[in-house]
């Protein structure tokens, strides 16, 4: 029994040195010093000896005992001092956590998906100053002061010439400045109004896109878009240009895409017609080429505009656009 008692001596030793927490302490106590411990079943087992092996073997096993049992207490007022003072025990046994994996916000995967499409179209992505100047904001784009259409943008003013912009137009202006065409731009970026409801909010995220050159008709715009849509929607996807006013476009055309939600049944997404607009079109006015030198009677081009968000609630079938910015991770673990 006593080469048995040093066996287990040595083992228990081994033991406690790896114990790292409070949690693996009481697993060695109960392993060793608990009611079914092994120094337990070898007390048990002295009634076995014969009556002269009886107290050596008794006073080894109390003696390891005792032992183990002061080491226990050491460690244990050690851990728990460590506790105290605020030291973490970390079990590096226990499996480890998996880290939260972000992704890309929905806003942007679609802005990426615009971007890419008119890529690969021949479009050339350019991106300016959210901080702009009246005159490429509004003037430059054929509306000026006292123009009607200033009051569809209700604007965010810094001072009377400098303005947060309400769309992406300017950098079709600034483009042109400097560039002799062709041009084939889309500009995407930030923009500012002073409006907010389910479907608007005081900042939101557009792409304007501009073609100049020789021969340019509202074929070719028809052609582009109807290209965008059925790359972003599907090519089963119906469309339709319906007219409008712009005042930088003559002709000027609403685009409609058939309701992803009912699928030109009705619903009261579309309002019960069928069809949601998506963006909006149409030829340059040969007015906005005065700015810019470029001769109305040599180039002509289209112009068009979307707003992203509108874009992606159409595309995932999203009813309320502040879904987009109330960071709630129920709704972006969806995307």
């Amino acid at each position: 029994m006593k080469d048995q008692v040093l066996e287990i001596e040595k083992k228990a030793i081994q033991d406690l040195g790896e114990v790292r927490d409070l949690s693996g302490l009481e697993r060695f106590r109960i392993a060793y010093l608990g009611k079914k411990g092994l120094l337990t079943s070898l007390m048990k087992r002295l009634g076995e000896l014969s009556p002269e092996e009886r107290p050596e073997a008794g006073q080894v096993v109390n003696r390891l005992k005792n032992e183990l049992t002061g080491r226990f207490e050491e460690s244990r007022e050690r851990m728990l001092s460590r506790k105290d003072e605020g030291v973490s025990l970390l079990d590096v046994t226990l499996p480890g956590r998996e880290p939260v994996r972000g992704h890309l916000h929905p806003i942007t995967q679609v802005f990426l998906e615009i971007c890419e499409i008119f890529r690969r179209m021949g479009f050339k992505v350019v991106e300016g100053p959210e901080v702009e100047l009246d005159y490429y904001n509004f003037e430059a784009l054929n509306i000026p002061a006292d123009h009607p259409a200033r009051d569809m943008q209700d604007t965010f003013y810094v001072s009377d010439k400098v303005l947060l912009r309400t769309h992406t137009s300017p950098m079709e202006v600034r483009v042109m400045e400097n560039q002799l065409p062709p041009v084939r731009i889309i500009s995407p970026g930030k923009c500012y109004r002073r409006d907010s409801d389910v479907t608007h909010t005081p900042m939101f995220h557009q792409v304007e896109g501009l073609l100049v050159d020789k021969g340019i008709t509202f074929g070719d715009l028809k052609g582009t878009l109807t290209s965008f849509v059925h790359q972003m929607f599907g090519r089963e996807t119906a469309l339709r240009f319906r007219p409008s006013f712009f005042p930088f476009t003559e002709p000027s055309a609403e685009v409609d895409i058939r309701c992803v939600i009912c699928r030109g049944k009705g619903c009261r997404t579309c309002k019960n017609t069928g069809w949601l607009e998506i963006l909006g079109s149409g030829m340059n006015d040969p007015a906005i080429y005065k700015f810019v030198d470029y001769d109305p009677e040599v180039y002509s081009g289209f112009a068009f505009g979307m707003g992203i968000e509108r874009v992606a609630m159409l595309k995932y079938g999203i009813d309320d656009i502040q879904l987009f910015y109330r960071n709630d991770m129920r709704f972006l673990r969806q995307f």
